[in-house]
């Protein structure tokens, strides 16, 4: 018996478990230990913790849609009504704030955050109070409503290149900062147009005092360590061959995280049905001249003036997988001039919701997430 015993205790010593922290044979199995910054350290492994791969912001394969509304996030019924409608919770949230009275305010960033969705500032230099003043006198044309608005010389983009904003900039850009979770700032959006301040047809500014100035400002945050910002550059969709160089409007992948453009189907020049390629195609293939930043629809409706907009949201899902370097699309669910909410319309509805029911849409956001700043191969 005694020699049976001691032929089990070396059985035993040959088969233990090999220490997970170095220790020889004979030591316990303990779990992975875990390195204090939460990566898991392998058992028995030397050198650093392993990293698992950081999760992106769409992942690759997938894309986001989003939502923009009259309210923002002061009042989400409006995004109530376009989720229940999209059957789908939207992924972002895009709204404005103009410089003229936009204090900075966590309150509105952390509203969106809390509801799974990645805030997108639409960052505005201008007072927006003059566009109001200028909708309201109802005996001027669209194109004198643009030029009232346009014209506000505290505004001009040579003060901004001045450093004449610095100190609300750097309000900002601490603010931003410390909300600890990525922030898109979609700033002086549709600069190749004439009806903002800020664009180099308006307003007294010159040439090539756009791209200092977003650069000024895209400095200035991350001089201030606000490292958190998805920079969104967005002109409007192309509707002329006379709208001016693009890329002499382009501050540089190096200043820019994702591309986007505007664009919708029931107005201007595009009141006639036009398909998404249509609408959009030029202007992407524009901008693939010079950028390679993934790409957002940062902007778009449908109006129903003639009975295509279920038809246009369907035939504009069919056709962005084509476009591999789209990763979202934010939809305008405002009334506005025209109703472009697809929860005003049954058909709209259902053909929005049949088009992100697929597994291309069904993406999450949560603080965690990296964005993607780079095309998939």
């Amino acid at each position: 018996m005694a020699v049976i015993a001691a032929l089990l205790l070396v059985y035993a010593l040959a088969l233990a478990p090999v220490t997970t922290s170095g220790g020889g044979k004979g030591a316990t199995s303990d779990p992975p230990a875990r390195a204090e910054s939460g990566a898991v350290v392998p058992a028995g492994a030397d050198g650093p913790p392993f990293q698992p791969a950081a999760e992106l912001f769409p992942p690759a394969g997938k894309a986001f849609f989003g939502v923009m509304t009259d309210k923002g996030p002061y009042d989400f019924a409006a995004v109530d009504g376009f989720a229940a409608a999209a059957r789908r919770e939207p992924q972002v949230m895009l709204f404005g704030v103009d410089w003229e009275s936009g204090r900075f305010d966590r309150v509105l960033f952390d509203r969106i955050k809390d509801r799974g969705m990645l805030p997108m500032l639409g960052w505005e230099p201008w007072n927006h109070h003059v566009d109001l003043a200028a909708r309201k006198q109802k005996k001027l044309t669209a194109r004198q409503i643009d030029r009232l608005r346009s014209t506000q010389p505290g505004y001009r983009l040579s003060r901004i290149v001045d450093g004449d904003f610095d100190s609300y900039l750097r309000s900002w850009a601490e603010g931003v900062k410390s909300l600890g979770y990525p922030v898109a700032i979609r700033f002086a959006h549709e600069m190749n147009g004439d009806w903002y301040p800020w664009c180099e047809r308006a307003n007294g500014n010159r040439p090539g005092e756009y791209v200092k100035a977003w650069r000024h400002v895209h400095d200035l945050f991350e001089r201030a360590g606000a490292t958190n910002v998805i920079w969104v550059w967005s002109p409007n969709a192309r509707w002329s061959k006379t709208t001016g160089n693009l890329a002499e409007l382009y501050p540089g992948d190096d200043y820019v995280d994702w591309v986007g453009a505007t664009g919708y189907y029931g107005t201007g020049k595009w009141s006639a049905y036009s398909t998404f390629d249509a609408i959009f195609g030029p202007t992407i293939a524009e901008i693939r001249t010079f950028s390679r930043r993934p790409l957002v629809v940062t902007e778009t409706g449908a109006s129903d003036g003639r009975g295509h907009k279920a038809q246009w949201i369907r035939e504009t899902f069919r056709a962005l997988p084509k476009h591999r370097d789209v990763i979202g699309l934010i939809w305008f669910e405002v009334d506005k001039e025209l109703d472009w909410r697809i929860a005003a319309s049954p058909a709209a509805g259902a053909a929005f919701a049949e088009s992100v029911a697929g597994p291309r849409y069904d993406v999450r956001w949560s603080p965690d997430l990296i964005p993607r700043t780079d095309l998939e191969e």
